[in-house]
């Protein structure tokens, strides 16, 4: 029975320290500049919520106003539906005119048009991590 109540603090306590469920997005220097959790609740480095990414691709800011859209073919909207970006299959980030502007590698590695890191969303959709970094709509 004390192990078993013992689990259970402890359980609660790790719930109440970290979310487990929370991916970090850090900088090129590996600083946390935000979380994603799984339900597509985006958080600033201080986990306070600015926005959401809905099941069905809407975009929500804090307030749970529509910003914009995420498209099954990785087309990223704003909230007036006008094509903003893509996200290519193999990572590709372009603009509305279909300019590159970034690259998202399989392990999480965001790029820059240059090829230079500016971060690290590992774990995180490609389409969540651009529009973290590349589409922050307002």
């Amino acid at each position: 029975m004390k192990r078993a109540v013992i689990t259970i603090f402890s359980a609660v306590l790790m719930l109440l320290c970290y979310d487990a469920q929370a991916q970090k997005i850090t900088n090129g220097s590996y600083q946390s500049v935000g979380y994603i959790k799984s339900d597509g609740t985006i958080q600033d480095g201080s986990y306070r919520t600015i926005g959401h990414i809905k099941s069905d691709g809407t975009i929500q800011d804090g307030s749970y106003r529509t910003i914009g859209h995420i498209k099954s073919d990785g087309t990223i909207q704003d909230g007036s539906y006008r094509t903003v970006g893509h996200v290519k299959s193999d990572g590709t980030v372009q603009d509305g005119s279909y300019r590159t502007i970034g690259h998202i590698k399989s392990d999480g590695t965001v790029q820059d048009g240059s090829y230079r890191t500016i971060g690290h969303a590992k774990g995180i959709p490609a389409t969540w991590a651009a529009v973290f970094f590349f589409f922050q709509m307002k």
